[in-house]
């Protein structure tokens, strides 16, 4: 990390590590989304894949088929559906870890997140050097954490399609991890400042089509 700071660098592994109770995803979808309205305080979101696999969303799909255009058209005309999912939520912060040069599939993510932005979504951009501290063993987790008292540690299988998440409700393990995650989100930059000066000038990305 760039700045010293009263953190916990092992936080995020132990939580990793900790005993949770896996859920399949249709299990997880359907328990998250109650969760998140109940929210009382700020909720956070530690995302650092690079890729995912994201076939039930029809930008995604545009964008893997080789139609940019029609990916970014397709993301603005869903900014509706995206703020319903922020209604009744206190604040939603988002840190999105960025390696350079992008894969095909952040440059499509990065413009998404910026129109969630738009609409209530709190989300900043930080460098994969951010987080070189706190990987020493592995990648830092996938997360979102409701309280000090759920968290989830969202899973994915190795072409990066969502499986589904495990439900971890340790205060011990969670709350450690929420100063790790304030720290990363202090040193990010808005997400839409970042899309508008390092993503929006780029080329359509290359992709690989779809096997049929």
């Amino acid at each position: 990390m760039n700045e010293r700071c009263d953190i916990d660098v092992a936080a995020l592994r132990r939580l990793s590590e900790a005993d949770g109770t896996v859920l399949p995803v249709r299990e997880y979808q359907a328990e998250f989304a109650p969760e998140l309205r109940r929210a009382e305080g700020v909720v956070w979101k530690l995302e650092r894949a690079q890729y995912f696999h994201e076939p039930y969303d029809a930008s995604w799909n545009a964008m893997m088929a080789g139609e940019w255009q029609r990916a970014l058209e397709l993301i603005h005309e869903m900014r509706d559906s995206y703020a319903r999912e922020y209604e009744g939520v206190p604040e939603f912060r988002r840190v999105r870890v960025v390696e350079t040069p992008l894969t095909p599939y952040l440059q499509w993510e990065l413009h998404y997140l910026a129109a969630r932005a738009l609409v209530g979504e709190r989300c900043r951009v930080v460098p994969v050097d951010a987080v070189r501290e706190l990987e020493t063993v592995r990648p830092v987790p996938e997360v979102v954490i409701i309280s000090e008292r759920l968290a989830y540690q969202v899973r994915y299988d190795d072409f990066g399609a969502h499986i589904g998440g495990r439900r971890i409700t340790e205060p011990e393990v969670i709350r450690p991890c929420i100063p790790v995650l304030r720290h990363l989100w202090e040193q990010g930059e808005d997400v839409r400042g970042y899309v508008e000066r390092e993503v929006a000038p780029l080329p359509p990305p290359a992709v690989r089509p779809l096997a049929s």
